[in-house]
């Protein structure tokens, strides 16, 4: 089975170059964050992101999403790492169950060492979970970038191009 993670900062058009995967036929596992931020909303909670337990919200649905997961090419909308950088970039410290899951995903080689980077397109379109700022996203990004090699896995960089052409390069690569 072969595991592979997607990921890039907010707004750089993951969620369109992953349903464009799923329509040609590749199996896709959701990200967490965006529904862990749904939910709060719904709940009240204008801004869950600062709530102390947050991260660990976030890491127990994808460790739930990721074990369901089926298929022998799979592609994960981010991943425990994602998680480490959003942390990273919001001032939190990396909680214990986040470092539990980063240590069982390494040691079990878990996902491929091959990381689809997908870049920003130079815009953001703000959602009720989206509201970050353009300049703040390429910080993002640039957490993102830093926490993937520092665990050392290679970037597969998804530059700015239709979503096409985008699956196009993954699924070369797959």
């Amino acid at each position: 089975m072969r595991r592979f993670i997607l990921t890039g900062a907010p707004g750089a058009g993951k969620t369109a170059l992953l349903r464009q995967l799923e329509v040609d036929g590749i199996g896709v596992v959701e990200e967490a964050v965006t529904d862990v931020i749904a939910l709060e909303q719904a709940r009240g909670v204008p801004e869950p992101w600062t709530d102390a337990d947050f991260i660990d919200r976030i890491v127990t649905l994808q460790r739930q999403r990721r074990r369901l997961a089926a298929g022998l090419t799979q592609v994960h909308d981010r991943s425990a790492f994602c998680t480490e950088a959003l942390a990273v970039f919001l001032g939190h410290a990396p909680s214990a169950l986040l470092l539990q899951e980063i240590q069982e995903l390494k040691r079990t080689g878990f996902y491929e060492r091959q990381v689809f980077f997908v870049r920003l397109m130079g815009f953001i379109q703000p959602t009720a979970a989206r509201r970050i700022a353009l300049e703040d996203a390429r910080r993002f990004e640039a957490v993102h970038e830093r926490v993937y090699r520092e665990h050392g896995f290679e970037l597969v960089s998804v530059e700015p191009a239709s979503v096409i052409d985008r699956a196009g390069l993954v699924r070369r690569c797959l």
